[in-house]
């Protein structure tokens, strides 16, 4: 059942599935506003939608627009956050009160996306890559806030694993050391986001849509507090070379360095840097993962809804 709160507005068709309890997947839009340049944002934003639809499930992208968190867009707001450029607003939990008071346009996070998913009584989320800890961040101390979200909010995050910008063993340290399910969905390695292997275990491999379901009403019914990770690698055919991404990311933090770059700026400037880097072929990726982790975390909402709907 949805939650009811003066600042949420759910479309009707989402808040009609919440109440009746039929699968619902949220995605963020910082992939619109922040990840990919327009027009592929916006064309990526539909194909989204069109592939959870497809799957059986209701879509409910999820960003701040008037002073409402808004679950569920139409194409003329996904417009707006596909064109907005820097006046919209990249919104994790410590800004949304901002965003919110303020009136402003903002595209949510993935911490900003679990807020509003559970605020709304929707228990999937899709998105490309989870934030992390930052190479270099025993001095620069740069953990994204998605880690602390994830430990205290209920939601099932199915991703490519941690963008591969980042520092994947100490993201994982992070998770274990919060208590986070890290789940392999069809593969018993974390997935590097362009990649499909990083060379570190997940804490447990699940093949069926029903098995992450069951740990999770597992999970939830007993009380735990906290989401649960599904990492999903990048299909086979669409994956980069793990060396030649390696060596695209060292170039881009170079030059994220030479140019004083940080904070939240980083993320969005890197995959752009790699973008040029790579000739365009990162971003043909990242479109390709996302797509995926549209369609298993879709498939995912159907199984707890059924589950769900048995006890």
């Amino acid at each position: 059942m949805p939650a009811q709160h003066d600042r949420l507005c759910p479309t009707p068709e989402v808040a009609d599935a919440l109440t009746e309890g039929k699968p619902v997947v949220a995605l963020e839009s910082t992939v619109i506003s922040h990840g990919m340049p327009y027009p592929r944002n916006l064309e990526t934003a539909r194909a989204l939608e069109e592939v959870i639809r497809a799957e059986g499930a209701i879509p409910a992208t999820i960003a701040v627009l008037d002073g409402r968190i808004r679950i569920g867009l139409d194409d003329e707001a996904l417009e707006r956050l596909a064109t907005g450029g820097p006046s919209v607003m990249k919104l994790s939990r410590r800004d949304l009160p901002v965003a919110l008071a303020n009136g402003a346009i903002g595209a949510t996070t993935v911490a900003a996306t679990m807020i509003a998913a559970r605020l709304a009584g929707i228990t999937v989320f899709a998105t490309g890559g989870i934030g992390g800890v930052h190479r270099g961040a025993e001095t620069s101390f740069d953990v994204s806030a998605d880690l602390t979200e994830l430990a205290r909010t209920g939601v099932c995050v199915v991703c490519a694993g941690a963008k591969s910008i980042l520092d994947l063993a100490k993201t994982l340290e992070v998770l274990e050391t919060y208590g986070v399910p890290v789940l392999g969905y069809g593969t018993d390695e974390f997935p590097a986001f362009h990649s499909r292997r990083s060379g570190l275990p997940v804490s447990h491999r699940c093949d069926r849509a029903e098995e992450v379901a069951a740990i999770l009403e597992a999970k939830w019914s007993l009380g735990l507090e906290g989401g649960v990770l599904l990492a999903n690698p990048i299909p086979e055919e669409d994956a980069l070379d793990a060396a030649e991404m390696e060596e695209a990311i060292g170039h881009a933090l170079a030059e994220a360095g030479r140019q004083g770059i940080s904070g939240k700026a980083i993320t969005p400037f890197l995959l752009a840097a790699l973008e040029r880097i790579t000739g365009g072929r990162s971003l043909t990726a990242n479109v390709a993962l996302i797509r995926n982790n549209a369609a298993v975390a879709a498939r995912v909402a159907k199984a707890y809804a059924d589950l769900s709907r048995k006890k």
